[in-house]
């Protein structure tokens, strides 16, 4: 394998005006240039990239935290970072954090360990205060997700928007008895969503029953129990408004196995707009979020971002629409 010394010793030139002309270094003429690179091209030679890239500090790799993959909306998002990524010639690392704070933690490390240029959160888990020293390292972006008092640039969508509308289509529907499921974090997304729910609910006069509250609840599986738990009660909700197309589907499902129908027994609005939201029977009702959107736009603000030597200013918000797709479900 050739090395730098023999492209130097076959363009009669000092390795270090070789190793200039492999780092594009500006003071070295263009015969010299032309000497290094006809000697490469007839040895065969290629720069050690990892080499090149660990004195420039530069990784050309964005971290992705996401919490949560078998989600396809989460697999939805990450293929669309990575195919934006990948026009500007970066690479993405996926890091899974389950939910884990100590996870998210050590994942972040990575930035302050200079093993990627940046880092995209589409969750969070950890309190701003222990994530903000990190962004004293590089860029960090908030995709969906976000949190009151983040000092960084996030791309959203306007989420207390989306709980209040999609409220609003039961209640217009003739429903009073109005269940709510949510994963339970406390972030700004899942806040605000709250909010837009118990908004639509008291524009009508009507109280948040807390019975009718289900947290921790993520999954198809988690749809199955809170469909179970509902059909336990006295006193039960006539619908509900879940925080993701998989649940609202696991609420479907479990329904049509007790012979509940759907919507005459309990209607459901998901939140994604999903390819499960129009195959299950009967079709979901959902918030439509533009995921490719959300992607291309966030890899967009960071790669703006990498290509600034101070983002210390650079703290902005990207609001994207959101959209109530009516189907058979409400």
């Amino acid at each position: 394998m050739p090395t730098i010394s023999d492209v130097a010793s076959l363009a009669g030139l000092s390795r270090a005006t070789v190793s200039r002309v492999i780092n594009n270094h500006p003071y070295v003429t263009k015969e010299k240039k032309e000497l290094v690179m006809d000697a490469m091209k007839q040895l065969g030679y290629f720069p050690n990239t990892s080499a090149q890239n660990l004195r420039k500090q530069k990784t050309d790799t964005i971290a992705v935290l996401v919490p949560r993959l078998t989600n396809p909306f989460f697999t939805h998002l990450v293929e669309s970072l990575e195919d934006r990524a990948a026009e500007y010639g970066l690479q993405i690392l996926i890091c899974n954090t389950k939910y884990d704070k100590k996870r998210e933690l050590e994942f972040l490390y990575l930035l302050k360990t200079k093993q990627v240029d940046g880092i995209i959160m589409t969750s969070i888990e950890n309190n701003w205060s222990q994530i903000e020293e990190i962004t004293m390292n590089g860029p960090i972006v908030l995709c969906n997700e976000y949190i009151t008092g983040a000092n960084v640039s996030s791309v959203r969508l306007n989420q207390l928007e989306g709980g209040y509308i999609g409220t609003h289509h039961l209640i217009q529907k003739g429903h009073t008895k109005i269940g709510y499921c949510w994963g339970g974090v406390l972030s700004g997304l899942s806040y605000d969503r709250f909010e837009g729910y118990r908004k639509a609910l008291a524009g009508q006069g009507l109280s948040i029953n807390e019975n009718w509250l289900f947290e921790g609840v993520f999954s198809i599986d988690d749809g199955r129990r809170v469909l179970n738990e509902i059909s336990e009660m006295y006193d039960r909700p006539t619908a509900l408004f879940t925080g993701s197309d998989e649940v609202a589907a696991g609420i479907i499902s479990e329904a049509k196995k007790k012979g509940l129908h759907v919507p005459g027994d309990i209607a459901v609005i998901g939140f994604d707009d999903q390819p499960i939201a129009e195959v299950i029977e009967p079709a979901l009702t959902t918030i439509r979020q533009p995921i490719s959107e959300i992607g291309k736009k966030t890899m967009e603000v960071m790669i703006e971002l990498l290509s600034k030597k101070n983002q210390s200013d650079e703290h902005q918000i990207y609001e994207l629409p959101l959209q109530l797709i009516a189907r058979e479900s409400s």
